[in-house]
């Protein structure tokens, strides 16, 4: 018996799972359409989104016009742009004409936002198809799929775990195969954390390289998707500029970012196994950080142990300064409005207002110590490689690995200082823990040097071994 030209694509890969670059590839030599893509997409978000809840704005019919627009354009060979036909999705905060931007927080107006901000409009003049937004907790203060407007958001790998964020919805999404690419966020970790819990690669990219509106410190927009050609691919729509984001950098025509061939030969990475302060890392994490050092070292890199450059200090002056801008935005509020906010997020910033000012500039300056400190680290490294989470996993219910609102940030100490520090970083899946739970690498690359920290990103895919498969919906 025959087997159908479906049955043999499903042996192969469906296509919901294809790569974006290899989905261009395909449209090009007319092997399928992106209405055939999208239609694989929407049935695969069915069978996934009532155990893990990762969309908001789910839009399958305004997607289906993108779809038959897009299979036009290829049919004539006249793609729109890069990312011609390509799925996508958005995450809540970043603006699209039209829709309201909760923040994930029922305690936030629903205003319909008057145009796209810098990363959806890129996307969308790309042909991109932002079939959806995806979910993120309350402000993006959290490293959790909890919030007070969405539902639960929890991990494909393991239903009973939490899938990180704020970037919750993203990485989740991708993680289930929700199509190739994912648009998250990240403040203090919020696109490499859900990244590293779900397997994915992310990167958080120099600050200004990708244009946001509105611009905040440390505050980008990045990639998340299952290949690091893929994050690259995105970068080339992404990192077009933008006038509205005053704190942008110039564009650079001499990144190629599909030029990705990078040797580590010689390469000086060093280790960070400890970050300095914060949550203590779990053996399994620090076993996946070790061998992937290692398997840089086997390749021919110059592999040395650093300490972390983060302090007890410097972790509490972040706390403080977030705290207080918390509570700025929450005290504007009535009192019934901010009820409505995660009790947990309501309890963190209230302590924001018994701060002094002298207390937030303090926490402020804690930003300026992290960048001297990371530029004397990066003096005489390349490249630093260390755990992206402290823990494996955390329960789905949890608005953070500690849970306690009084110690907020212990769980990111590996990852926030880049945001200050502004260097590139990504997480990268290294391994698994024993039941196949997946744990990230991250790699942080010197200021400015996005296309290097991508290169050895993809070093690393060559390095780290076979991966395990991703996780299938669960069986009705």
């Amino acid at each position: 018996m025959h087997k159908t030209i479906n049955e043999e694509r499903e042996e192969v890969t469906s296509l919901h799972d294809l790569s974006a670059t290899d989905l261009i590839a395909g449209y090009r030599a007319k092997q399928f359409t992106p209405s055939e893509v999208l239609e694989e997409v929407i049935e695969h978000v069915a069978a996934w989104e009532p155990h893990i809840k990762a969309l908001y704005l789910f839009d399958p019919e305004g997607a289906r016009a993108a779809a038959k627009a897009s299979t036009d354009r290829w049919q004539r060979g006249e793609p729109a742009g890069t990312l011609d036909g390509i799925p996508v999705t958005i995450k809540d905060n970043i603006a699209t004409k039209g829709q309201p931007i909760p923040l994930g927080a029922a305690s936030v107006k629903l205003i319909p936002a008057e145009k796209d901000a810098p990363p959806a409009a890129r996307l969308r003049e790309s042909g991109a198809i932002i079939f959806s937004k995806t979910t993120m907790p309350d402000y993006g203060m959290l490293s959790s799929g909890l919030s007070s407007f969405h539902p639960l958001t929890r991990n494909p790998w393991d239903l009973s775990k939490n899938p990180g964020g704020s970037s919750s919805g993203a990485g989740a999404a991708g993680a289930a195969g929700y199509g190739p690419l994912h648009l998250g966020t990240d403040i203090g970790g919020s696109v490499r954390l859900p990244a590293c819990w779900c397997g994915l690669v992310a990167l958080k990219p120099s600050f200004g390289r990708v244009p946001v509106d509105p611009p905040y410190v440390g505050r980008v927009a990045g990639p998340m998707t299952r290949t690091v050609d893929d994050a690259a691919l995105m970068m080339c729509v992404l990192s077009k500029p933008d006038r509205r984001d005053g704190m942008s950098l110039p564009a650079d025509s001499s990144i190629h970012w599909k030029t990705l061939d990078k040797s580590p030969r010689k390469v000086r990475i060093g280790l960070m196994l400890d970050a300095g302060t914060g949550q203590a890392l779990e053996s399994d994490v620090r076993s996946v950080a070790v061998k992937a050092a290692k398997a840089f070292e086997s390749a021919g890199a110059v592999v040395t142990e650093v300490d972390g450059i983060l302090t007890r200090e410097m972790l509490d002056g972040i706390d403080n300064f977030f705290r207080a801008r918390m509570w700025d935005d929450l005290s504007k509020l009535s009192p019934e409005e901010r009820g409505k906010a995660l009790p947990y997020i309501h309890t963190w910033a209230e302590a924001g207002a018994r701060l002094s000012g002298v207390d937030v500039i303090r926490g402020f300056n804690a930003t300026m110590a992290i960048r001297a400190a990371a530029a004397k680290l990066f003096h005489d490294l390349d490249y630093v490689i260390s755990p992206v989470s402290p823990v494996v996993n955390f329960p789905a219910e949890f608005a953070a690995p500690i849970n306690d609102p009084d110690k907020p940030f212990e769980h990111i100490a590996y990852t926030v200082p880049w945001n200050m520090s502004e260097n590139p970083a990504i997480s990268i899946n290294g391994g698994y823990d024993s039941k196949g739970f997946p744990i990230g690498v991250q790699i942080i690359g010197r200021r400015f040097d996005d296309l290097g920290v991508l290169g050895m990103a993809k070093a690393f895919e060559g390095l780290r071994g076979p991966q395990r498969p991703w996780p299938s919906p669960p069986k009705k």
